[in-house]
């Protein structure tokens, strides 16, 4: 949703209304996660993809009924291998889209709000909770079945502080829900849950992922440029003026000319960072690995051969790190791609850093599906 914000802008600004339609839960092989959204312009024009192109065309119509009716309602598409075919979902994979005659201000203000503290507050983050109309249509339902249409619920907003904008109308659900609200925010991945028997969509605006380079070097060149095309806000720090220069470095979103542990509160650095250390001298290489464990980093990744990993974590170990925050470095760093050119080397490593943000494992997916 963030990401078509300047879409909104734009489309706002022409005056036309606004139609949208959000992936809310996802069974079997399904194209794209919860949170995928696709919008509808009064005008006819079209953004956002809700299954990477299998049924944006039906959907098209069920959001062109939506804003006639100003109904919103849930659509399942897909369920059997051949209902799913039909409609163009992978084989056994279906999809619940709540459909709807707007965008919701919440949302609006949710995602304005995220991208606007992404370069400055690292613990924001916002998570905009919809109730889900009763009489979703059920498991075995075919591919676009209907759940009953329904005038908007206004959302409810939980923000990382735990704040409750609206609540439900007891403490113990009221607690439930920012349980729930805030998990989900942490996980960095919208999700319906069930509270009191009532489906919750969980819509979660977290500041934009950040990835610190240290060592402006030709694979952080790379590496910034895939970062900043997958939504990571980008960071490369080096005590070298010729090393961090805007010419080497001109979309990066923050060029740092300093020792990484001195700049490390300058740029705020904490758990949510992923930071990976390519400069390849211990003198800049083991302060920044040394503080981005102790701050609890979530990716902490070196570069540098088995041998130089070896002696590396021994003089760690003699500064005082312990085995267990030595234990989460990622060294050497990045997935077995085999390539040793800069880019196949950079693209190695931003496979890992994503593959470590959503938990994964890293493995061909052929392996994956066979377990």
């Amino acid at each position: 949703m963030r990401d078509l914000l300047p879409t909104i802008e734009a489309w706002q600004a022409d005056g036309v209304d606004i139609a949208r339609a959000v992936v809310v839960r996802t069974f079997g092989s399904s194209p794209l996660r919860e949170g995928a959204t696709m919008l509808l312009a009064s005008d006819g024009r079209i953004a956002g993809s809700v299954s990477g192109g299998c049924v944006e065309g039906v959907t098209v119509e069920h959001m062109t009924a939506a804003s006639a009716s100003g109904l919103e309602r849930v659509v399942r598409f897909g369920i059997s291998d051949a209902q799913a075919w039909d409609v163009g979902l992978a084989c056994g994979g279906s999809i619940d889209v709540l459909v709807s005659p707007r965008i919701p201000e919440a949302v609006l203000a949710a995602a304005r709000a995220a991208w606007a503290a992404s370069a400055a507050d690292r613990s924001a983050g916002w998570a905009v909770v919809t109730r889900l109309a009763d009489g979703s249509p059920g498991a075995d339902s075919g591919a676009s079945q209907l759940g009953p249409a329904a005038p908007p619920v206004p959302p409810l907003v939980v923000t990382r502080d735990g704040r409750l904008d609206g609540p439900l109308g007891s403490t113990e659900a009221d607690s439930a829900l920012v349980a729930e609200a805030l998990a989900t925010l942490e996980r960095g991945v919208s999700a319906t849950v069930e509270l009191s028997g009532v489906a919750h969509f969980i819509e979660v605006f977290p500041v934009r992922p950040r990835l610190v380079m240290v060592g402006g070097v030709p694979v952080a060149m790379v590496l910034a440029r895939l970062a900043r095309e997958l939504g990571y806000e980008t960071v490369v720090i080096d005590g070298r003026a010729a090393f961090a220069t805007r010419e080497r470095f001109p979309d990066v979103d923050r060029l740092v000319l300093g020792w990484p542990d001195e700049v490390a509160d300058e740029i705020g650095l904490g758990p949510a960072d992923a930071v990976a250390v390519l400069s390849h001298d211990p003198k800049f290489d083991e302060p920044a690995i040394a503080d981005a464990l102790r701050r609890g980093c979530r990716y902490v990744g070196a570069i540098g051969s088995r041998r130089t990993q070896r002696a590396r974590r021994e003089r760690l170990q003699g500064q005082g790190l312990g085995k267990d925050e030595l234990s989460r470095l990622r060294g050497p760093i990045g997935l077995d791609l085999g390539g040793r050119e800069p880019a196949e080397v950079a693209l190695a490593i931003m496979a890992e850093v994503v593959a470590a943000r959503h938990g994964a494992s890293g493995l061909p997916m052929r392996e994956v599906a066979a377990r």
